[in-house]
């Protein structure tokens, strides 16, 4: 795969990305009771990507559903473009969900993108479904540094706050925490709170984050 894209292909990219951002809802768009939260995250090996997702209970965070499946990936990987490398085995595998979670958590960005795009954000709206990002790192935007666990600040980004910067775990970076897609700010963040334990990262998105490098090691 080509590290690089043309100045059209980026074009092209960047005006999907837009209209997709048109149609984010940040509203609480789901059922007053949350019944199931699913994680999906990815792990790589060359070209291949391992893809694993996490069906848990909300409320007991008791895993209901593992489904792990083996993808050739087309895109390379390049900043504010993960979407397009990893949003196609993420929705095939959510596809193949027995049951439909009712919100979904993926390792990324929601709204805390440059176009307020990112891959929570897109992949939500092109499944319409519910959706949060959680990321390890800062995409964009500007923040003050939470400093015991439980503390969070909000990132803010021209002007406006996209998401959460959120101490999870003693002697770690901060998670960043946005809303992907019919799903309010302020939720965003307590339903990442309501499944952290003692990891880094939320249940949902440890889980998966597991499951998939797992099989990576076990794949020749």
């Amino acid at each position: 795969m080509t590290s690089s894209l043309t100045k059209i292909q980026e074009e092209v990219l960047r005006k999907k990305q837009k209209e997709i951002a048109k149609k984010v809802i940040l509203e609480d768009d789901f059922s007053e009771r949350i019944k199931t939260i699913a994680g999906f995250d990815l792990a790589f090996k060359d070209d291949t990507a391992f893809v694993a997702g996490v069906l848990l209970d909300y409320e007991t965070l008791i895993t209901r559903e593992i489904k792990i499946i083996k993808a050739k990936l087309s895109f390379p990987y390049i900043p504010t473009f993960l979407t397009f490398r990893e949003g196609p085995p993420i929705i095939k595998l959510y596809k193949k969900l027995k049951t439909m979670p009712g919100i979904m958590m993926i390792n990324g960005q929601g709204i805390s993108h440059p176009l307020h795009c990112g891959i929570a954000s897109h992949v939500g709206v092109l499944l319409d479904t519910p959706s949060i990002g959680v990321a390890q790192s800062r995409l964009c935007g500007e923040y003050r540094e939470p400093k015991e666990v439980g503390d969070h600040s909000l990132l803010k980004y021209e002007g406006k706050s996209v998401g959460y910067v959120y101490k999870s775990k003693k002697n770690c970076r901060p998670i960043f925490i946005s809303p992907g897609h019919r799903i309010s700010l302020k939720s965003s963040l307590e339903i990442v709170k309501n499944c952290m334990k003692n990891f880094k990262l939320p249940i949902p998105l440890y889980l998966a984050h597991t499951h998939a490098n797992k099989i990576k090691k076990l794949s020749h």
